[in-house]
């Protein structure tokens, strides 16, 4: 293996023409990847010395890339060129994050008549196994690669080979726009060389701000699609520091060589949130000296000039930053901070773009903050639904799965408890209450306290299940919405039961009673499966209702499978899991495994049986008598 052994070609063909650039992982390597798309759709290409592809000597030390021929250059529109080099970048941070491995880069030029001209870009690593990402931790500058080449490219897509995963990206000229051969740089009479002209389109792709007229026709012309797409890649993002390390790399290097963004936090100011520049190597410098002198959380106007940083650097004469503030609904939401160099003074037209990009930002973070805040809440009311530990029995291993059905819930419709009475003798339940909105999640946190509550003062399996069913009645009939008109009534279901163990008994003395809940399963030594209780009317239905228990010796190698509708109804087709004893059958077959083993056994027949995702929450209560003398284990 060469490190940093470059391995390009060009071919000229009727529609297309192709470069490639082998890479080392490492932190050199997005810079010289957008160095190399660069100079791939400018022609930065040079005449091979002995006429085949170079496979190390100069170009392996760094000498220009070697090429095959060179076609007449083409007119590609600059915006197509600003987007290839931002991802590309992208796409080769995360290679280098994830993978590791040498990197391969490939450019391809098409030029078809019959369809839109487009540029194709792939980035190849020798690591297929990880998978593709599209972030880093919190922490991480770089690293949402995929994010922006969904939002900015006309394709994209992953391959897989058996030693190299390839992800690619298509970028398409606009309606009108043309990849026509551009002849200025070869006209009669010409002073200016061909490596010359390249070299100054390509500056002026990198850093387009550092033409003051050329950024103001950029903004004028593209003005309209950047504002649209920075809309789209900012509107879908819940988490503020997504919010900002989108909008830095979106300004950088279109509208500014680097930025600063702080955001404001009550009761600690202004916070620096992201910092990023065109050069990789200055992020971490400018971000320790932005971070000593902050700017002033008074920006009311857009453009403020503000003093230039050293760390951020200035080859041309001068340099300047302007700062913006981050107008949300309500409250500021920060600062923006923009440099750029070689510029006294921004545009009228340019100042508009930024203010305009700004209001996103601001509306963003307000948007994540406000989802956060709300998440907090909810995570912090589900957290009182369910018990932050579980009593462990004497002689009795136990084992809980439970999953929640919806994006970003940890408590859902179902319920579960397992409780001390004194030295000998434990409560258990599973419960689910109809709904999965916020009011049914409530209900699960007022039942399993009066459960407990309930058993404390004494009432055994039916008198607990009877008050519970007055308490849900009455719970119901009282239920309005804040609109005042009366709700729908509410119904739970509930299995409860108590299990009594002592020393001179062999396995646990079981009672337990089943409210319209499936009912919980006995699975013998010898393999043989019986419900342990019969089904009742469920709770909060009809306030004089009377429940009956079933009592049963639950002896050392048996088990009782507890679970809630959400396994028993698991669907495919027409079909449900419990029909034709389906369930008996899958806790029979897994005869012999602990309670934990056991537990995850049914959670996956469950998620097996069926072709697409569960749709209910799911939960499994195993109860399996343990040997005189073993340690019980708590799941």
């Amino acid at each position: 293996m060469h490190a940093g052994r470059v391995v390009i070609s060009l071919s000229v063909l009727a529609s297309e023409s192709v470069s490639r650039k082998g890479l080392p992982a490492n932190q050199l390597a997005a810079a010289r990847a957008r160095e190399f798309v660069c100079a791939a759709l400018h022609g930065w290409t040079a005449p091979l010395a002995n006429g085949h592809e170079g496979e190390g000597g100069a170009s392996a030390a760094g000498a220009a890339p070697a090429v095959r021929a060179t076609p007449a250059p083409a007119q590609i529109p600059e915006e197509l060129v600003d987007d290839a080099v931002l991802l590309v970048s992208e796409l080769v941070t995360n290679a280098v994050m994830y993978a590791g491995t040498d990197i391969d880069v490939v450019c391809r030029l098409e030029r078809n008549p019959a369809t839109r001209a487009g540029i194709v870009v792939e980035v190849a690593d020798h690591h297929p196994s990880r998978e593709v990402r599209g972030g880093v931790t919190r922490h991480g500058e770089p690293g949402y690669g995929l994010q922006l080449v969904s939002a900015l490219s006309e394709s994209w897509g992953v391959t897989y080979r058996r030693a190299e995963k390839r992800v690619w990206f298509r970028l398409e000229a606009s309606e009108g726009d043309t990849l026509e051969a551009d002849s200025a740089s070869s006209e009669p009479g010409s002073t200016e060389t061909g490596s010359d002209a390249r070299s100054r389109d390509t500056e002026a792709s990198i850093h387009p701000v550092h033409d003051r007229g050329h950024a103001a026709e950029w903004v004028d012309r593209g003005g309209p699609s950047f504002l649209a797409e920075t809309s789209e890649l900012l509107a879908g993002q819940l988490d503020e520091a997504m919010v900002t390390a989108l909008a830095a790399q979106l300004l950088v290097p279109r509208l500014a060589d680097w930025c600063g963004i702080w955001l404001g936090t009550p009761g600690s100011g202004l916070q620096l949130s992201r910092v990023w520049h065109a050069d990789e190597q200055r992020i971490s410098p400018l971000r320790e000296e932005l971070e000593r002198i902050p700017p002033p959380a008074a920006v009311r106007t857009g453009g403020t000039p503000w003093p230039w940083p050293e760390s951020a650097g200035c080859d041309q004469a001068g340099g300047s930053a302007f700062a913006f503030p981050l107008e949300g609904p309500n409250i500021d939401q920060g600062v923006l901070l923009l440099g750029r160099a070689g510029q006294p003074q921004m545009t009228d037209t340019v100042v508009r773009m930024v203010q305009d990009v700004a209001r996103r930002v601001a509306q963003a973070v307000f948007t994540a903050r406000q989802y956060t805040r709300q998440r907090t809440i909810s995570a912090v009311l589900q957290r009182r639904q369910l018990p932050a530990t579980l009593a462990s029995i004497a002689g009795v291993d136990t084992a809980i799965v439970y999953e929640p059905h919806g994006e970003g819930q940890t408590v859902g419709g179902d319920f579960y408890d397992i409780f001390p009475m004194g030295k000998s003798r434990w409560c258990f339940l599973l419960g689910d209450v109809q709904g999965k909105d916020p009011e049914a999640m409530s209900i699960t946190g007022l039942a399993r306290h009066l459960v407990r509550l309930l058993a404390r003062e004494g009432h055994g399996v039916e008198s607990v299940l009877g008050r519970l069913n007055v308490a849900m009645a009455e719970e119901s009939a009282e239920a309005f919405t804040l609109g005042g008109e009366q709700t729908g009534p509410r119904f739970l279901s509930l299995l409860y039961g108590e299990l009594t163990v002592s020393p001179e008994m062999a396995g646990a003395r079981c009672t337990v009673a089943s409210a319209g809940h499936p009912p919980p399963l006995h699975l013998f030594a010898d393999g043989k499966v019986e419900p342990a209780s019969e089904p009742q009317m469920l709770l909060g239905i009809d306030e004089g209702a009377e429940f009956q228990a079933g009592t049963f010796n639950l002896a050392p190698g048996e088990t009782l499978l507890c679970v809630t509708d959400g396994v028993t109804e698991r669907r495919c087709g027409n079909w449900q899991l419990d029909d034709s004893d389906g369930l008996a059958d899958v806790l029979r077959q897994g005869m012999g495994l602990g309670a934990r083993a056991l537990a995850e056994h049914v959670r996956r027949a469950a998620h097996d049986f069926g072709v697409g995702p569960v749709e209910d929450d799911l939960s499994i209560l195993v109860l399996q008598a343990v040997e005189t003398g073993s340690c019980p284990r708590r799941i």
